[in-house]
């Protein structure tokens, strides 16, 4: 089976627990001599096989980067279920390349109905997508990125960032749509948080990114929208590694996600 909702090429073996994703350019990032998976993708296609073994919807997933997948390699994905309650699963996923282990993923899955629920984030107030320019040096690349519409509401990028002054409150706004009428769903959305560490360069005011250690999404609730508004922080960089964290907005100002993560910071000359 064949989950066609997604950028990435996801299927399914006659094990229903067992997984393959072919790794593609449209799906990677790194120069052409080392090009490898995107690890929101990892993410991603992992939430996509414990929904689909367990028929329930992601709550919250968090990944553990463990290597690199390169470019015309097949990731397999072993899902787990150790357990599955009333209302909530709890699943694993390993992705591996034959014997080496790429990622791990552990989540939660289920609904519960109850009568209380409220939204305290707010999105912040910022220019429209129409109204925003490209992100600088990410409309023009042959990886994932030609796989999304991102705009930039707030923040550095590409030169703009190479200042040396530090941002005073390292924040990004970036809005995101998906291309070829893609829905905005819980796989999008896990390959949407793992920008976070690319706002380390905005926060340092300098050419810099960053390699990721994991990648933790938690899913408030999906509601239709073509753009959403990722409000990105960046806490700290210290030692060579960033972290920070990501609220991901509806464009009527659903809070849909948050994400967090931590990378290994790299800085180069441009």
């Amino acid at each position: 089976m064949s989950q066609s909702k997604n950028i990435f090429a996801l299927e399914q073996t006659h094990n229903k627990n067992r997984w393959f994703l072919k790794v593609e350019r449209n799906i990677s990032v790194g120069p052409p001599e080392n090009t490898f998976l995107f690890g929101g993708v990892g993410l991603a296609s992992s939430i996509v096989a414990m929904e689909g073994v367990t028929g329930r919807r992601i709550i919250w997933a968090t990944a553990q980067y463990l290597s690199f997948a390169r470019l015309g390699e097949v990731v397999d994905l072993d899902v787990n279920v150790p357990v599955s309650g009333n209302s909530i699963s709890q699943a694993r996923v390993i992705g591996h390349v034959g014997d080496r282990e790429i990622f791990t993923v552990n989540g939660a899955l289920g609904q519960r109905d109850i009568l209380h629920s409220g939204q305290w984030a707010q999105m912040p107030e910022t220019a429209s997508p129409e109204d925003c320019p490209p992100v600088p040096g990410w409309t023009d690349r042959n990886d994932l990125h030609s796989s999304l519409d991102t705009r930039l509401a707030k923040g550095r990028y590409g030169e703009d960032r190479n200042t040396g002054v530090p941002s005073e409150d390292a924040q990004v706004l970036m809005w995101v749509r998906m291309k070829d009428g893609l829905p905005m769903n819980s796989s999008a959305l896990a390959i949407i948080a793992d920008f976070v560490p690319s706002a380390s360069g905005n926060a340092l005011g300098i050419h810099a990114g960053a390699n990721s250690l994991d990648n933790t999404l938690r899913v408030s609730r999906l509601v239709p929208t073509q753009w959403v508004l990722c409000d990105i922080r960046i806490h700290a960089i210290q030692g060579g590694f960033v972290h920070g964290r990501m609220l991901i907005f509806a464009e009527t100002g659903e809070l849909m996600a948050t994400a967090s993560q931590s990378g290994i910071v790299r800085v180069w000359n441009k």
